[in-house]
């Protein structure tokens, strides 16, 4: 906000200043100077009426009950004016608090935002390490499949109606469903009991079988990478969930500061709206304080016109006086008889010279 000028009602009594030009006369050489270089002879003033003799300066009624109207005016626009510079004040006051309300609440803005904008650039950091470990993990697994389907080929699973053999995935897929049984399922303290044993019977039996299957070179060979590729997999799907984790974490927390910084943001706006309106408001007391500072001048004016009127009637007499003092010196000038410097330049001032 600009700052607003300010006007001192003390100052409404003081009269426009004039700069007074100041006269300089070069004194002559000679005391005598000749008649030809002087030029024609000006209309003598006129003569004063006997009204403008009489005239004493003093205001007349009619100027005195004008003069007390002029007051009047003017002490009620200075007090009007008073008003104005006092609620302009408040305004001016009410403006700032406003504007500092404001440029905290951008600050604090500032700084959410910039406090988002770092967790974004971790969040976008560990999804860059989540794409990268997912490559690694979908790796893994490519080798997971081709182990398996080398393993397969060296050794075929039977069939369910091959002398009743079952596979290992079989085995394991009904071992699977025992467990989750255990788990999810409430039973009586025998029967949970037959359900541990038969788990136990059939993961010696998939281990045994296991072992067997492995007798051959190639075969244990293959289930060795095996096991390491899927191990490699693992760890890097655990890895990829952990990134994941923290990707996400670090984007909730960005976008809490995006909100709460969207919040100060429509608490900085209405506080500039504030800021505005009071700012309006303090510059249209400021006009009317000086529109009415104004017109108290003008009052000062015309008052001061009625109240110099005895010193303007005094003055005016002195002016007659110096036109006639000059002319009787211009006459002894006519005359010839000699003249002073004072004369001299009494005559210059008349326009005589």
């Amino acid at each position: 906000m600009s700052d607003v000028f300010m006007v001192d009602v003390e100052d409404v009594n003081q009269v426009d200043s004039q700069e007074e030009k100041q006269e300089t006369v070069a004194e002559p050489q000679a005391e005598q100077v000749a008649v030809e270089q002087l030029v024609a002879e000006p209309t003598a003033p006129a003569a004063e009426t006997a009204a403008d003799e009489n005239d004493d300066g003093e205001p007349t009624e009619a100027e005195k009950a004008k003069l007390k109207d002029l007051e009047e005016q003017r002490a009620e626009l200075n007090n009007d004016a008073e008003k104005h510079r006092i609620r302009r004040d408040e305004l001016n006051a009410e403006t700032k608090d406003w504007k500092n309300k404001r440029d905290a609440l951008n600050a604090q803005v500032r700084a959410l935002v910039d406090e988002a904008g770092k967790n974004r650039e971790v969040r976008d950091g560990f999804n860059q390490k989540v794409r990268e470990v997912k490559t690694v993990r979908d790796e893994w697994n490519g080798k997971v499949s081709e182990l398996k389907d080398k393993i397969r080929q060296l050794r075929p699973e039977p069939s369910d109606d091959r002398n009743g053999e079952v596979s290992v995935s079989q085995m394991k897929r009904e071992l699977e469903r025992l467990e989750r049984t255990q788990e999810t399922q409430s039973m009586e303290a025998d029967k949970e009991k037959a359900l541990v044993k038969q788990i136990s019977v059939l993961a010696r039996q998939i281990e045994e079988k296991e072992k067997t299957d492995e007798g051959d070179d190639a075969i244990r060979d293959l289930v060795q990478q095996l096991r390491d590729a899927k191990a490699k997999a693992e760890e890097a799907h655990h890895e990829v969930s952990v990134n994941a984790e923290q990707a996400q974490e670090a984007h909730d927390k960005m976008l809490s500061l995006y909100q709460q910084a969207d919040a100060l943001r429509k608490e900085a706006d209405a506080a500039q709206a504030k800021f505005v309106e009071c700012k309006q408001a303090a510059d249209e007391e400021h006009r009317l304080h000086i529109e009415q500072i104004k017109s108290v001048h003008e009052i000062s004016r015309s008052a001061d016109g009625i109240k110099n009127k005895k010193f303007m009637a005094r003055k005016k007499r002195a002016d007659v006086e110096s036109k006639k003092e000059a002319k009787e010196i211009f006459e002894k000038f006519k005359n010839g008889e000699k003249l002073s410097t004072e004369d001299l330049m009494t005559l210059q001032k008349s326009g005589y010279l």
